[in-house]
């Protein structure tokens, strides 16, 4: 775990020089005002070289376990669970070297703050049929694990060839469903943590990095 950097987007800016520098300062001091979500950040638990790396470690591992299944010319899918997952199966698919079909569904147990409501509901199904297709389902964050279980038994009942889980990020909790993942990319400690994909009410879901938000930001 790394402290979050201070940062800053200010530069020294001189009180004497042409009127258009003045001007350039003074718009450099004007931006400087502005929102910036960095700033929301307490921690940052995983930097954006070290996402990359293990992503591009996941990849190798799948291209090596789903190699004798592509010789054969049997199908491979990677799903997304949307929309938190997006970013890490984009990245994850491009690790690779297998052909395979992507495909997306949005199923939600989440409401705008930072408990699970308890009601799984499918927003948006497969777009094709996954009988006899060997799945990967890419999915951001194993929490109390109530959604993953739900998309895996209704995942199961359309008789894949196989059906695998590859959570990026698996947190330590106290109550979580049994599941066996076939890898996963972080153990991370039981905080409300955004960035690459995960979001905070929507927001932060664009951040490089994964880290923990400042309390005073969601309570």
């Amino acid at each position: 775990m790394t402290t979050q950097p201070a940062y800053s987007d200010k530069t020294p800016v001189q009180m004497t020089g042409s009127r258009s520098e003045l001007a350039q300062a003074d718009g450099a001091n004007t931006a400087s005002a502005h929102y910036d979500m960095h700033n929301d950040i307490k921690e940052v638990f995983f930097t954006e070289q070290q996402i990359q790396k293990r992503v591009a470690e996941l990849g190798d591992a799948l291209t090596q376990e789903f190699q004798s299944v592509a010789d054969k010319g049997e199908t491979i899918v990677l799903v997304s669970v949307l929309r938190g997952a997006a970013i890490f199966m984009a990245d994850l698919a491009r690790y690779m070297n297998v052909p395979l079909e992507m495909d997306y569904m949005a199923i939600s147990s989440y409401g705008s703050g930072t408990k699970s409501s308890g009601v799984v509901r499918i927003l948006k199904d497969l777009s094709s049929e996954i009988k006899g297709k060997h799945v990967i389902i890419a999915e951001d964050i194993l929490d109390s694990g109530l959604t993953l279980t739900y998309l895996l038994k209704n995942l199961a009942s359309r008789e894949p060839a196989s059906l695998s889980v590859v959570p990026l990020l698996r947190k330590k909790v106290k109550e979580q469903a049994p599941i066996d993942c076939l890898h996963v990319g972080f153990e991370c400690p039981d905080e409300f943590i955004v960035g690459y994909g995960l979001d905070y009410a929507e927001k932060y879901r664009n951040l490089p990095y994964i880290g923990v938000l400042k309390p005073e930001v969601y309570e």
